[in-house]
């Protein structure tokens, strides 16, 4: 992201190409954002301050490999003449947060990190169940027209288990097909929208019947009254899924 002259990075998991874009176009960077600790979101930091003396600002319960301004919930970060509001959504990570800004060219921006992806959502490697319920309700709170920044293009891999879950659910067909025909065209299927999300993802569906009847089918022990339960038995299956 940049104005043209100053630019922003969100979670640089590789300096390089970082520095060949702002090479290529003849920007300063100025701000690094960062939503969790794992190497592939923190790789290129430590490179990127050297080289370049970029502000860090990263979760205050979190690890990072540089010296960072630590943020909570709540707390608000200017960068390029915008303000990003920090969420706090653990779940992936015990200290993952994500970042949101309500009006970046027209439309609210959400930078979430490994929580929410077009389809799917983070594993759970120090959170629980519970924890990635709440943190996505949050995010699934934001305005429908919100663009989901998410940090993986895995949208094709997550509609397949999407599909596995839902198979009746027309909207996640039609969003299936073009995701498709965007990758096959070279395409990005990202920024998602809330909106798109809330329709087609099962991870933020746990309390609609069809999605608890399939993650109880495929685990008995799921309560399909306790989205909480519905959401660890998806996670579960989605883990293993091929």
């Amino acid at each position: 992201m940049h104005d043209g002259r100053d630019a922003l990075v969100v979670d640089p998991g590789d300096a390089a190409p970082v520095r060949e874009a702002l090479e290529r176009a003849q920007l300063t960077l100025r701000s690094i954002l960062v939503t969790h600790h794992h190497p592939d979101h923190v790789g290129g930091v430590a490179e990127l301050v050297r080289a370049t003396g970029a502000t860090v600002w990263g979760p205050a319960l979190e690890k990072m490999p540089v010296p960072v301004t630590p943020l909570r919930g709540g707390d608000t970060v200017q960068a390029l003449g915008l303000a990003f509001e920090v969420i706090d959504v653990p779940g992936h990570t015990a200290g993952h947060i994500a970042f949101y800004c309500a009006a970046m060219d027209g439309a609210p921006l959400l930078f979430c990190g490994d929580t929410l992806f077009s389809g799917g959502c983070g594993r759970l490697f120090e959170g629980t169940p519970a924890q990635m319920h709440a943190s996505l309700a949050r995010l699934a709170a934001l305005p429908g027209s919100t663009r989901v920044c998410c940090a993986h293009e895995y949208t094709l891999s997550n509609l397949a288990f999407a599909r596995a879950v839902e198979p009746d659910n027309a909207a996640l067909a039609r969003y299936l097909d073009a995701c498709r025909q965007l990758r096959a065209a070279g395409q990005p299927t990202l920024p998602s929208s809330i909106a798109t999300e809330q329709a087609i993802n099962p991870f933020l569906r746990t309390d609609q019947a069809a999605v608890a009847r399939a993650a109880q089918t495929h685990d008995a022990g799921t309560v399909a009254s306790d989205p909480v339960s519905v959401l660890a038995s998806l996670r579960q299956w989605k883990n293993t899924f091929r």
